[in-house]
């Protein structure tokens, strides 16, 4: 714990208060805290390095360039890919979806194909890949769930078959937690030849990711939800599937050559990263990848697994608690319902004590309907937060039941 107090010094936000009342955060999935380091980082890149890159002979250009290509390269080692120009920096998780989407599916995606999703995925790895295949004329294929909120692989493997193009699925859910097997969903799916594309927004805060061996064909993740800026993310894909696909954007430097008769793309992974990037950004995402390594992925998840215990230790009995979601592999995500109490009425009162949660669909409706519910209360952790601040929100959730009876 000695060591959290000084890590939670970092972060200069949670030493303010809420409605008069000490900020306990949990809303971490929606995105985290910034530790000083990046805040500083982002700072310091506007105060003394300002200027665009891969553009400039000049000194300040030269500077910016070369912290944004050691970005990419510390990105790279931060997720095991083989290259570094297989990472390609992007808006987020969603544009790094979109992007896929789009240029996979426009190369590779015909009449009659499947993509094949999950149904605990987010909105960002559903309408993606709704739209491309209304627009080649694909079907759109999912892996259901079960009541535990757990993918029923059995099911999947049936799924699989000779009109699969791609599998897109969440490493990490959202709203549920649960964390899917998706080493052996992507070898189910290369055994057919099957790309596997992994939304692992949730997982990197988390967890440690390697795509070698994983052996996914794409991976997509936000810096903001991993203590980084918001605005930047993360598309990493295998070179030869890279390789293959036309530009998602076109215009700045994707280009290598151009003529009113024909335009040549540039090499990876600048071919993807069309007009002015968030340097800013970039750099800001390395300064919270540092921040992660430094602290360590044993720390984290050892700390997050025990505010996790701790926290359904205290709410399982509690008075008219309804879990949602109880998977047997699980980050830190809590989403629940307390009685007949809407979720958003039990927020708000949570709020005005100074404890932030999330509540409503969490951008997976599916997920929802699946349990015939409007929404739930979410808490979600991060290294920062404190077996304190649990008590803290139980004794919340005890007066938001007060006072509704």
């Amino acid at each position: 714990m000695n060591k959290i107090e000084q890590l939670r010094k970092q972060f200069p936000i949670l030493s303010r208060e809420v409605n008069n009342r000490p900020l306990v955060y949990f809303d971490n999935a929606a995105t985290t805290q910034k530790p000083e380091a990046v805040i500083e980082r982002l700072r310091n890149y506007y105060e003394s390095e300002n200027s665009n890159i891969h553009r400039g002979a000049h000194f300040l250009s030269q500077m910016a360039t070369d912290a944004y290509e050691q970005a990419r390269k510390t990105t790279a080692s931060f997720i095991n890919a083989l290259h570094p120009h297989e990472v390609v920096f992007t808006r987020g998780t969603t544009e790094s979806i979109n992007l896929v989407a789009h240029s996979f599916c426009k190369k590779f995606l015909k009449p009659g194909d499947e993509i094949l999703i999950s149904a605990m995925e987010h909105h960002s790895n559903i309408v993606p890949w709704q739209i491309a295949c209304q627009e080649h004329q694909a079907n759109l294929k999912v892996i259901p769930i079960d009541r535990k909120g757990e993918l029923i692989i059995s099911e999947y493997h049936k799924l699989l078959n000779e009109k699969t193009r791609l599998v897109a699925v969440t490493h990490v859910s959202n709203a549920l937690g649960t964390i899917n097997p998706v080493k052996e969903i992507i070898e189910a799916a290369h055994r057919k030849d099957i790309p596997v594309l992994v939304d692992g927004a949730q997982a990197t805060p988390h967890m440690p990711v390697d795509v070698q061996a994983l052996d996914c064909d794409f991976y997509c993740f936000s810096g903001h939800k991993m203590y980084g800026p918001m605005g930047i993310g993360v598309l990493y894909g295998k070179e030869k599937w890279l390789e293959q696909i036309p530009p998602y954007q076109s215009g700045g430097e994707m280009i290598k050559d151009v003529s009113f008769g024909k335009t040549t793309y540039n090499d990876l992974p600048f071919k993807f990263e069309a007009g002015t990037p968030n340097v800013a950004g970039v750099l800001g995402l390395e300064a919270a990848i540092n921040f992660i390594s430094e602290t360590g992925h044993d720390t984290i998840s050892s700390h997050e697994t025990d505010l996790l215990q701790y926290a359904l230790e205290g709410l399982k009995n509690f008075d008219g608690i309804r879990f949602i979601g109880t998977p047997e592999h699980r980050a830190g995500v809590i989403s629940f319902l307390l009685g007949d109490i809407h979720p958003y009425d039990a927020g708000t009162i949570l709020d005005k004590l100074g404890i932030a949660v999330r509540t409503g669909h969490h951008c997976v409706q599916p997920v929802l309907d699946y349990y015939n519910i409007p929404g739930t209360i979410r808490i979600s952790f991060a290294v920062y937060n404190t077996r304190q601040e649990v008590d803290t929100f139980i004794k919340g959730l005890a007066t938001v039941r007060e006072m509704f009876g």
